[in-house]
């Protein structure tokens, strides 16, 4: 039977993330807390330690928190449940209309009267989105993994496809393996990035591997956009939807000859001379919510596309890259594919930039 998780026990394993640098120790610490953790409780713990409230924002700013920890809050140092804090930052998002602010207050201001102060620290910089030292995504996935008894591998792919690192950990305990299988591409539903293994050089990359493709690197906003006949809809680097504020793009993926398709590419803007402007530059597009067509005019955007991962029903992500460009180049116009090269000849690939 596992034991019901304190605040105090998940602290500790932060804090102890905060004093090791050895990445064994930190995934075992993980992985110890997840083990001992109740279902109700392992997403929980998977969200607070990657830094985050499962409800998200609960209406609690820098100053409401300031005014509900000023003053002497007293010693503290209550066991308090894990599932009861949840509880409390359910009730504090729920609270709504006149005196709502004053609630939240009283409900906040009760919860840090009985914790520690270290408790408190870490409660703090939970609701305002700036825990220092939190858990990794890669860290989490291995404890995932350890505490499941399940494959890494098999961990990162699940949560590649759903984006949901505590979606993920539910699945992994209470299905392990056949769980993590049933993960599957779905249009609308934004993948993570791929992750590349990084090369110390390009001929590093040819002694290690041959002939290599090589493509250029833009320095844009990542952007993956997703089809289904006339419906299109384009997701940020962080899984955010951002649709409306990139019409060029929308425009190009609604008219490719497929029924259904997602793609991995790289929005950016251009001078006139077809040189890319500064990043920042760029994301002065995707900061607007109003006034996007006049955006558009001043701020035209390029579309470079550079993986297919899902075409007409089919998921390419296992599929070799060769398959992957074979299907991107049959599908997208030639000025939306950033040059490249497959060559294992130095110089060859040191002239594509």
């Amino acid at each position: 039977v596992r034991l019901q998780v304190e605040l105090r026990g998940l602290v500790r394993v932060w804090s102890g993330l905060r004093g090791t640098r050895s990445r064994l120790s930190k995934v075992d610490r993980l992985a110890g807390l997840l083990r001992d953790a109740g279902r109700d409780e392992v997403a929980l713990c998977v969200s607070y330690l990657s830094g985050r409230l499962p409800q998200g924002k609960i209406g609690v700013g820098y100053a409401a928190l300031q005014k509900a920890t000023a003053g002497d809050l007293g010693p503290g140092g209550e066991s308090v449940r894990l599932l009861d804090v949840h509880r409390t930052f359910d009730a504090i998002a729920n609270e709504k209309g006149p005196g709502s602010g004053r609630r939240r207050h009283a409900l906040l201001r009760a919860l840090f009267e009985r914790v520690s102060q270290d408790e408190r620290k870490f409660l703090a910089g939970l609701i305002v989105g700036e825990l220092r030292q939190g858990a990794s995504e890669g860290l989490m996935v291995e404890a995932i993994a350890e505490a499941a008894s399940v494959p890494a591998d098999l961990v990162r792919r699940a949560f590649m496809l759903c984006g949901d690192l505590t979606r993920v950990a539910q699945v992994a305990f209470a299905s392990g393996v056949d769980g993590l299988k049933e993960f599957r591409v779905e249009l609308f539903v934004p993948l993570r990035p791929m992750l590349a293994q990084p090369a110390d050089d390009v001929q590093a990359a040819i002694d290690a591997h041959g002939e290599v493709f090589f493509e250029t690197k833009l320095d844009g906003a990542r952007v993956q956009a997703h089809k289904r006949d006339d419906e299109v809809r384009v997701y940020s680097r962080a899984l955010n939807e951002v649709t409306h504020t990139v019409p060029e793009v929308v425009e190009i993926v609604r008219g490719l000859p497929c029924r259904s398709v997602i793609l991995d590419g790289e929005a950016i803007a251009l001078r006139p001379d077809g040189r890319p402007q500064p990043f920042q530059t760029t994301m002065r597009r995707f900061g607007r919510r109003r006034d996007v067509d006049a955006q558009r005019k001043q701020l035209p955007l390029s579309v470079y596309f550079f993986d297919a991962l899902y075409v007409d029903g089919r998921s390419l992500i296992d599929s070799p890259l060769e398959e992957r460009r074979e299907k991107l180049t049959a599908l997208v116009p030639e000025e939306t594919l950033p040059s490249s090269t497959v060559t294992g000849d130095l110089e060859a690939a040191e002239a594509l930039w």
